[in-house]
């Protein structure tokens, strides 16, 4: 029988149906990936098939912009939004900025990875000190409220490019679901003076029957309101910062706690096409008290989000907001438990 679970967290409700399991466009079987057709513009030796690097992390004889290089950050070809737009307009009920913000393409390694799942440990640590590097550096723009930090993999989670890569989109306002996010954290807070994240996390570790596992200070689980199949959240148990303030020790206990949950869900899945999220934080006050920026550490803990796409969603979700998730979190974490990886 379907339930139906509220998230805490985000004030949603999602619904469990493991019936509709059955339906067509719920086969997780292998899918081939779509064959490469042309020359890749994020390979190691095609520097000049992109806009100039913003940043590099790279060996001490290399160049900007040629060979030599770990992870590669590039303006995105194809930006939503700007960096040189600053001015906002008013018409009547009618308002818009001129595409201001910051969009930026992280290059995850310069093999041609078609999945995170082909990443060595290392590469995964350079990924994070990469993302680390960029949002500290977008923090210092105070046009800046929002960043949104994401990986689109496989053509079910929109990505429209093969070489493994990781967006980074910066705003000069904050979502309304993320801000609504950040005001329940928030509030939980000052009524009860310990962290909503650190309450959900430690229900979770007592009933056991969501978690996966854990490494060092942080925990793989699968959320007891799950909005998709084998969705998995890593959160951080203490207050560690966010992924601009994380210490190399934090990113070095991550890396391979999350390397061994994506060979997980291949492993379970066949092909894993997936949106992966990092947690940002707000980092303007916009609209929001002061107290909840000087204790954003402790309010809002560091987590990363895996939502992996079996299937589209239809007229229900798209018109209410309600998810349905044909796979008990469960039986998602039970299967993930057991699962041999390598």
């Amino acid at each position: 029988m379907s339930q139906i679970r509220y998230d805490r967290l985000r004030d949603a409700h999602v619904i469990i149906a493991p019936e509709r399991l059955h339906r067509p466009d719920c086969n997780i079987q292998t899918r081939e990936r779509r064959a490469e057709k042309k020359v890749c513009p994020f390979c190691e030796g095609n520097e000049a098939l992109t806009p100039p690097e913003i940043f590099a992390k790279r060996s001490f004889k290399s160049f900007a912009n040629e060979k030599g290089w770990q992870t590669r950050v590039v303006p995105n070809l194809y930006k939503a939004v700007q960096i040189e737009a600053t001015h906002q307009h008013h018409f009547g009920l009618f308002e818009y900025w001129e595409g201001f913000g910051a969009h930026e393409i992280i290059i995850d390694t310069p093999e041609h990875h078609t999945s995170m799942t082909e990443w060595s440990e290392e590469n995964v640590i350079a990924w994070l000190q990469t993302l680390r590097i960029r949002v500290a550096d977008l923090r210092r723009d105070h046009r800046i409220a929002y960043l949104s930090l994401f990986k689109n993999e496989g053509e079910l989670a929109g990505s429209t490019q093969e070489h493994s890569h990781t967006q980074l989109i910066g705003l000069p306002l904050i979502p309304k679901a993320q801000k609504e996010e950040y005001q329940n954290a928030y509030v939980h807070y000052k009524h009860h003076k310990h962290s909503l994240f650190e309450e959900l996390l430690a229900h979770e570790e007592e009933e056991a029957v969501r978690m996966i596992e854990s490494e060092g200070d942080f925990s793989a689980y699968c959320p007891y309101a799950s909005a998709y199949p084998f969705e998995v959240v890593l959160g951080s148990k203490k207050a560690l910062g966010q992924i601009d303030t994380l210490s190399d020790a934090s990113i070095e206990e991550l890396a391979p706690l999350l390397l061994r949950i994506l060979k997980k869900l291949k492993a379970q899945l066949g092909s894993l096409d997936f949106n992966l999220a990092i947690s940002t934080p707000p980092l303007q006050e916009s609209g929001f008290e002061s107290d909840l920026l000087a204790s954003v550490d402790e309010i809002y803990r560091f987590s990363i989000r895996i939502m992996p796409r079996i299937y589209k969603f239809g007229g229900f979700e798209h018109s209410t907001g309600v998810i349905i998730n044909p796979v008990a979190p469960e039986l998602a974490a039970k299967l993930l438990r057991e699962s041999s990886h390598v």
